[in-house]
């Protein structure tokens, strides 16, 4: 079973960038579709973006600010965020999804998911 760590997650003004971190305790991570989601305070959990062997996709309302990365020799899963708004504030999560190589917008297809870290943007 794969255990996901996220980090890099706090406070940052309109404008400002972040980089998310995702752990992953196994190398088997290397072969599975991974995704971003976002969960803000009364809605529910949101694509933001994900990536398989072949292909990255984004939700519309982060596509030209946000770039998801993996560095294999790392277990590492990254989601590099600029020109962050106020309502990209949300905890975000990262998930694998082991029955499947490519890329879902759906919470329901992942498998395992992070605890979360906060990103906070003050307007």
């Amino acid at each position: 079973q794969v255990q996901l760590v996220e980090s890099g997650g706090g406070l940052v003004q309109t404008g400002g960038s972040l980089r998310l971190s995702c752990l992953a305790s196994d190398h088997t991570f290397n072969t599975y579709a991974m995704g971003w989601f976002r969960q803000a305070p009364g809605k529910g959990r949101e694509f933001v973006a994900g990536l398989d062997a072949s292909n990255t996709r984004y939700t519309d309302s982060v596509n030209g600010r946000f770039t998801i990365s993996r560095d294999n020799a790392k277990n590492t899963l990254y989601l590099q965020m600029t020109g962050l708004k106020p309502e990209d504030t949300a905890v975000y999560y990262c998930a694998a999804r082991s029955k499947s190589f490519y890329i879902s917008t759906s919470p329901s297809n992942f498998d395992y998911w992070g605890q979360g870290t906060q990103v906070t943007v003050s307007s």
